[in-house]
């Protein structure tokens, strides 16, 4: 003890831990601002259609008629889906690769505000391929492209920083509870897109449920403007207190 001096944390860590985490702590103004953030981005990120389209891309591929830019090799239209699905998966591994790159170098808000711009981009022009007549050879890579394009950008992203973001925001007293919720309104999200999907592809069709996933990523780049911070290279301490701070100065300014 006297050559290794502890803090009260240390020397009555049965205390401190009975006094984390409580439900009751979630009332408090930061660490509600903070969950908002948390469960915002999380739903978000499931509704922009990210799981959806990478369980059933195949058979969106297929839809779009990929196996005209296959038909050389004498491939059918569901072996041609699968094929491009396999290639289009193994070009995110190096964007995985670039996305840790660049995650302390830009920062997770200018990566994510970034990278949501090309998202919106890509399945704007997959709608409008959809839409118009082309030509069958001309839509079918037009829709390939933007697939590629689409998952790339977001491993880069949108993928891996709203998990980033829900284990830096939440102060140490509630953030195993706060990720915890997070990760519930995540896996939600996910049944609901996933299950959804086909139901959608059946019924309004290609061009519209890529329209509606658009439409959210929109919604999630203003959100991500307007509510996230950047956390890059900042102490937890301090990001919190950032959400603390926050919900002082807006219940200050309802009051007024």
């Amino acid at each position: 003890m006297d050559q290794h001096p502890v803090g009260p944390a240390m020397v009555h860590p049965a205390e401190t831990a009975s006094k984390v985490p409580v439900w009751a702590a979630l009332l408090d103004p930061g660490v509600k601002r903070a969950l908002v953030v948390g469960i915002g981005i999380q739903i978000l990120q499931q509704f922009s259609g990210i799981n959806g389209v990478l369980y059933y891309t195949p058979q969106i591929l297929e839809e779009a008629g990929v196996e005209v830019l296959l038909s050389n090799l004498g491939l059918g239209s569901t072996s041609a889906s699968f094929l491009i699905s396999a290639f289009t998966t193994l070009l995110m591994l190096p964007c995985i690769g670039v996305a840790m790159k660049l995650m302390d170098i830009s920062g997770r808000r200018r990566l994510l505000l970034t990278t949501i711009p090309v998202l919106i981009v890509s399945l704007i022009v997959l709608v409008f391929s959809e839409i118009a007549d082309l030509g069958t050879v001309v839509n079918a890579a037009i829709s390939t492209a933007c697939v590629i394009i689409y998952f790339c950008c977001f491993v880069m992203g949108y993928g891996p920083i709203p998990n980033i973001l829900c284990s830096e925001i939440f102060p140490t007293r509630v953030r195993g509870l706060c990720i915890a919720i997070c990760a519930l309104v995540y896996w939600i999200g996910d049944i609901i897109v996933t299950y959804t999907l086909p139901v959608m592809l059946s019924s309004i069709g290609l061009a519209d449920v890529f329209g509606i996933y658009a439409v959210v990523c929109l919604i999630s780049w203003v959100f991500a403007f307007l509510k996230i911070p950047e956390t890059k290279g900042m102490p937890l301490e301090v990001i919190t207190e950032f959400f603390a701070v926050g919900a002082r100065q807006a219940a200050a300014t309802k009051n007024e």
